[in-house]
């Protein structure tokens, strides 16, 4: 019962922050409206032109790439600590070496079709 307990407090306070934010926000924010106030802006810069603009695809590489860095940061640290796990080290060195291979075979692929190269 000590579980759900911890589970109830955790909830019940994220429920209270998120609450207390809002009320601050409600209590702090200028309600005064003005034409700047109601203007559309993206990143602090003024709307030009139209609203459509077309963007490069090699971005969604490079977003996949970074997205790729990430994951394998990610699940490379924990797999630090159960290497010293002497019943897991073996195993787990077998399963990463799997993991990072992966990892590098997509890393070629990206450097053959010339997604690494900042020209």
């Amino acid at each position: 019962m000590e579980g759900y307990a911890a589970a109830a407090a955790v909830v019940l306070a994220g429920v209270l922050l998120v609450t207390a934010a809002m009320v601050a926000r409600r209590l702090l924010a200028p309600r005064a409206v003005t034409e700047a106030g109601l203007r559309t802006y993206e990143s602090g810069v003024d709307p030009v032109g139209t609203g459509w603009a077309q963007s490069q695809i090699r971005y969604i590489a490079f977003a996949f790439l970074y997205v790729i860095f990430a994951v394998d940061a990610v699940y490379l640290f924990p797999w630090a600590l159960v290497l010293r796990d002497p019943e897991l080290g073996v195993a787990s060195l077998a399963e990463v070496v799997v993991f990072v291979g992966v990892i590098l075979v997509g890393l070629l692929h990206a450097g053959r079709r010339g997604l690494l190269r900042w020209v």
